[in-house]
């Protein structure tokens, strides 16, 4: 029997941002509808940060979101910031700690995180619809109107936060986009972001370093970023390499600094204080054996140290400081952490997250072309965007 059913707002997808919008939206006295086609909320909260979820980033700020429009992300984010979030998270009792780069993270549980935000959901009478895949979804006289199974739901304001299509063994797929364009909402190509790097040709012999990681500065174009490199069995990752890949695009070379913090001349130092030393052990002082000796080896310069042209070793630790790796794709969708691109910012409010040619369409999280750094930008875009949409929607 088909139910017909009216709800103030109704939330497609029950990830960071549609909870956090669900509970903000509620707690105005809204009827809230929020519909998941997973059976249970924030699959990739659970799995994030290596199960501890790395919830906000303590450094926050608008230049570390990638978009087509470079202020969209200011106005949620600086009404909703990583303190807002740290005061929930008290509230709720979940013990924290900061890592490296203002990472917070939970000292227990990710599983705490979206606790606390179906605790969030459940105060202010939330209505839950997991594990139902939603089917049409059709514009009419009074906002909108929602079929999921035999059931059709009415609502005023519909909020898209399923995201993108990144880690679909997760259940992530293209939704939005098909919605978006429903709607004539224009999408700028969704590409695979904070992803790791294939290598071929005559890179491949990098891949035998597999599990070896050292920190360097990766970058591309005009950006670097210095954290861990990581060699795999099919080419490049690690926090650098997947920082530096929402960056890249298909022909651009990846530059790698392999001497962070060295001099230019330290090779020709080392030649004056270790003449009798080869090339590779000198480099096993500043990186990882098995690296050492395959970056020695590609350079060609064999012998000792005291019988090589300064020329020839600064030519050397030139190349070292910016050796050029040319990836021929990244592990895609399957791997990245994230989507880039998404519903353009150009059609949305950038105060609301409301379509501004469609009243009552409102579009938040990883949906949106606004993406960030490796760290938990992501999830304080989430909680920004879902709270902007949850205070008027």
């Amino acid at each position: 029997m088909r139910a017909e059913k009216q709800f103030d707002v109704v939330i497609l997808g029950a990830g960071g941002a549609g909870l956090m919008c669900a509970a903000v939206a509620a707690r105005r006295g809204r009827r809230v509808l929020l519909i998941d086609h997973a059976d249970q909320p924030g699959r990739k909260i659970l799995i994030s940060g290596g199960g501890r979820c790395n919830f906000t980033n303590i450094h926050t700020a608008p230049d570390r979101f990638l978009s087509a429009n470079a202020h969209y992300a200011k106005s949620a984010l600086a009404r909703y910031t990583p303190r807002d979030f740290i005061q929930l998270v008290d509230r709720h009792g979940i013990a924290w700690h900061e890592k490296t780069l203002g990472q917070l993270f939970c000292d227990s549980s990710a599983r705490q995180i979206v606790d606390m935000l179906m605790q969030e959901c459940a105060d202010a009478n939330v209505t839950l619809s997991l594990g139902r895949p939603v089917g049409e979804v059709a514009k009419t006289d009074e906002g909108f109107s929602v079929r999921v199974g035999l059931d059709s739901y009415d609502t005023s304001s519909l909020v898209v936060a399923t995201g993108g299509p990144s880690i679909p063994q997760m259940g992530a797929t293209g939704f939005a986009y098909e919605l978006a364009r429903k709607f004539r909402l224009k999408v700028v190509e969704p590409r695979p972001a904070l992803v790791p790097f294939t290598l071929g040709g005559s890179q491949v012999l990098f891949r035998e370093l597999s599990g070896v990681s050292a920190e360097v500065i990766a970058s591309c174009g005009k950006t670097s970023f210095r954290e861990a490199a990581l060699f795999t069995h099919r080419g490049l990752s690690g926090p650098a390499i997947l920082q530096i890949s929402s960056y890249w695009k298909h022909g651009d070379d990846v530059a790698i600094d392999f001497l962070p913090g060295r001099s230019v001349d330290w090779l020709v130092e080392q030649k004056r204080e270790r003449p009798r030393a080869h090339l590779a052990s000198v480099l096993g002082s500043a990186l990882p054996d098995r690296l050492a000796g395959v970056l020695a080896e590609r350079i060609g310069l064999t012998g000792e140290l005291a019988n090589m042209p300064d020329r020839k070793l600064s030519g050397a630790s030139t190349r070292l400081h910016r050796w050029a790796f040319s990836p021929n794709g990244t592990e895609g969708f399957a791997k990245a952490e994230v989507t880039a691109g998404g519903v353009s910012t150009a059609e949305l409010s950038s105060k609301t997250m409301e379509a501004k040619n469609v009243p009552g369409l409102y579009v938040i999280g990883e949906a949106v072309d606004v993406t960030g750094w490796l760290g938990g930008y992501n999830f304080q875009w989430a909680w920004a965007s879902g709270v902007a949409a949850g205070e008027v929607a």
